[in-house]
């Protein structure tokens, strides 16, 4: 496959991907790291509220198109059945409460969600809880 092939394919599954999830584009970051041939793509949102970003999931593949293939997949079976958490928390200095909303398997994927690429100790935490089931 070409590059030129490749860069179509990787652009129309982000954009499959991003419509699965029914946000804009410009609230969905695709984070690519290749670390001696196998890539990590980490899913990452951003709330249009609070402008933070938060890990959606993270898959490892060969290339760049299997990865999204991978994270197409766990997104149309997988994601709408894990738990529903709801998080409630400020940053350290600030006195706004904040509400974020989660899907995970257990409340440690929770929390390793929410403190993707930040510091733990800005943020406070209230409360986490999982959500009933609908």
């Amino acid at each position: 496959m070409s590059i030129i092939d490749q860069n179509v394919n990787i652009a129309r599954l982000q954009a499959a991907i991003i419509d699965c999830l029914g946000m804009e584009q410009v609230n969905v970051v695709f984070n690519y790291q290749d670390n001696s041939g196998i890539v990590k793509l980490d899913l990452v949102t951003i709330n249009p509220v609070h402008e933070q970003s938060f890990l959606l999931h993270s898959i490892k593949a060969i290339n760049k198109v299997e990865a999204l293939e991978k994270m197409q997949a766990y997104i149309i079976e997988h994601y709408k059945e894990e738990n529903s958490y709801t998080i409630q928390w400020t940053k350290i200095g600030e006195s706004d409460l904040h509400t974020s909303y989660f899907r995970a398997q257990n409340i440690y994927q929770v929390l390793d969600k929410f403190t993707y690429g930040r510091d733990r100790n800005a943020y406070k935490i209230f409360s986490i809880n999982m959500n009933p089931i609908s």
